[in-house]
């Protein structure tokens, strides 16, 4: 059946302008603006893209494109090697889809290791352009003794995992490398372990494990330094 030129025509046009509203910023942002980095959001250990709902939001409500705010889930139970080549995929797919040439990476907890792992070994460095560790156990945390698999064997201290991927330089290529630590997170022990040598790392109030990528005023920080 012949579909009438007209309607052809409006079918086309209906869809274009459909795509520009679901990329399109809202309204925190700035008319003409170029649209930010795509972030991919990458959980810790026995955690989902889930918790990644507070921070995200406040992203989209200050002019983050939906599109452009991915809230990745993996098996938190297997090596974190094996979750930066899943990273790594993902990452790819991401930059596919949205056309951009990098991604901002925000990690929480142990989902700053596998990251960590794609810009240091897999040439995540090229792809990412600020990385973000909220509580990060870059160097182990004392609880991870506590906890059974091969992701929590990497993050106690000393591992071999953790020496190899600190070892030499451990904020290495062109990425923007930023943590935030806590005096009163509980889940990471020492409180040393989250700051990395060429980062930017960044004292929060008295805030709980679980509480860093919700509490507001980390929010801005980490988007001034994602922006």
């Amino acid at each position: 059946m012949r579909v009438p030129r007209r309607t052809a025509l409006g079918t086309l046009a209906f869809g274009a302008l459909l795509g520009l509203v679901l990329d399109a910023p809202s309204a925190g942002a700035k008319p003409g603006a170029a649209a930010p980095d795509p972030i991919v959001f990458v959980h810790g250990w026995n955690s989902s893209g889930s918790t990644w709902n507070t921070m995200a939001g406040r992203f989209a409500a200050d002019g983050w494109p939906a599109g452009r705010l991915h809230k990745w889930s993996y098996d938190t139970s297997q090596s974190n090697a094996t979750t930066a080549t899943q990273l790594a995929q993902e990452i790819d797919r991401v930059l596919a889809a949205t056309g951009a040439a990098k991604v901002d990476v925000v990690t929480h907890s142990m989902g700053g290791l596998s990251s960590r792992y794609y810009t240091k070994n897999l040439g995540g460095d090229t792809k990412v352009d600020a990385w973000v560790s909220l509580g990060g156990p870059n160097h182990g945390t004392d609880l991870a003794y506590f906890c059974g698999g091969a992701s929590c064997a990497e993050m106690r201290p000393g591992s071999a995992f953790l020496n190899a991927l600190n070892s030499g330089d451990e904020t290495p290529g062109v990425s923007r490398y930023a943590t935030w630590w806590s005096p009163c997170d509980t889940v990471v022990n020492p409180d040393s372990s989250v700051a990395l040598t060429g980062a930017a790392n960044t004292r929060t109030a008295c805030l709980g494990h679980t509480r860093l990528h919700t509490d507001a005023t980390v929010y801005g920080q980490v988007r001034s330094f994602v922006r």
